[in-house]
């Protein structure tokens, strides 16, 4: 029964898909083109959009918040007109007008003219602190984590024996502890890092999680966080690391072989580990980011089939296969917060390993 019920839950939710993918205009050959409904999907945006188009469309505004000779705080609600479009007409605060143009904010004059070039503005852009809709479903998952912080800590005040939420979540922690944490980093010091992974994985999958809910923002499809991400770990990894771990970096030979012999070897070995120092968390940025964006990307074209063909005979085949995608992305939500927490961990393991003697 309760399988059922989650397979109808997830029908549910790529059908609202479909019915979002149905609503998207045709192109001017009359052909249906699913590149807009894809890339508003996967893309960031200054409103939450729930669903609906036109006069039609249910969602809400999000704060704007931009530096431009000074502050200025306003609702994204002045940038759509009637229609929830883009509106062309500027919107003016304290003197200064803008536009959004393709959910990017430029700075125009009081007619709210955007000079182009090659299909893009080149008016000036005020810097962008809004709370865009990644930004809020940052905000919502942190929230959510903390609920269930709270919840689990509350639960083993009343006891040692976990009730209520704290039993979902303590399998998880005593994972990560143990097989990432303890694992990879060693049982010296693997204790202090276990907060930091425990958070990480939790963060990353709750919000992959809500990324597959239909109106919900791709944020870990997002390129900037996951860049965030990755600096994060980059820091941790560096500013942990033992006297041994740069030793290897800057003097990868060691005493094997004198400073005479060894000069020209350093010429490429120290730059290569160096470079090594900033693509691990390269890699992680780019890893977490392909893998949930392709994932959005499979679903939205799937189901875009049934409207580029135009027949219904092809909804159970592409209706299916988008489900079936779908129910492969959850795994893929668990399993990509699983890599990327196990590589953090493999890293900091690196930095703080305890030097080897020779007997």
């Amino acid at each position: 029964m309760a399988l059922r019920k989650l397979f109808f839950i997830l029908w549910a939710f790529v059908g609202g898909i479909a019915l979002a993918a149905g609503n998207e205009p045709a192109s001017e050959e009359g052909k249906y083109n699913p590149v807009p409904f894809i890339m508003h999907h996967i893309q960031d945006s200054h409103s939450w959009h729930l669903w609906g188009e036109g006069e039609q469309s249910v969602g809400f505004p999000l704060p704007v918040i931009l530096w431009d000779d000074g502050l200025k705080v306003f609702s994204s609600s002045k940038f759509y007109d009637e229609k929830h479009m883009e509106s062309e007409t500027p919107v003016e605060v304290d003197g200064k007008y803008y536009r959004l143009f393709h959910d990017k904010i430029y700075s125009t004059d009081a007619s709210g003219a955007l000079e182009m070039h090659d299909g893009h503005p080149t008016n000036k852009m005020p810097l962008d602190f809004s709370i865009t809709k990644v930004v809020a479903q940052m905000f919502l998952a942190a929230i959510i984590l903390l609920v269930i912080g709270f919840s689990a800590a509350a639960s083993y005040k009343k006891s040692n024996v976990p009730s209520g939420i704290a039993k979902f979540i303590e399998p998880i922690v005593v994972f990560v502890r143990d097989e990432i944490a303890l694992q990879n980093i060693g049982a010296v010091s693997y204790k202090r890092f276990v907060p930091f992974l425990v958070t990480l994985f939790l963060f990353i999958w709750v919000l992959n999680i809500l990324g597959l809910i239909p109106g919900a923002a791709n944020t870990t499809g997002n390129i900037a966080f996951t860049m965030v991400l990755a600096v994060i770990t980059l820091l941790v990894v560096n500013f942990s690391g033992r006297k041994t771990y740069w030793a290897h970096i800057f003097d990868p030979l060691g005493n094997n072989m004198p400073w005479a012999g060894k000069i020209l070897v350093y010429i490429i070995l120290v730059p290569v580990e160096i470079l090594g120092i900033i693509t691990k968390p390269f890699a992680l940025m780019i890893r977490l980011f392909a893998n949930m964006t392709a994932g959005h990307i499979i679903i939205m074209a799937l189901i875009s089939l049934i409207f580029i063909m135009k027949t219904y005979a092809i909804t159970p085949v592409s209706i299916g296969l988008a489900l079936f995608i779908y129910i492969l992305e959850v795994l893929v939500a668990a399993l990509q917060a699983f890599i990327f927490t196990m590589l953090t961990a493999l890293f900091i393991g690196s930095a703080v390993e305890e030097p080897h003697h020779d007997h």
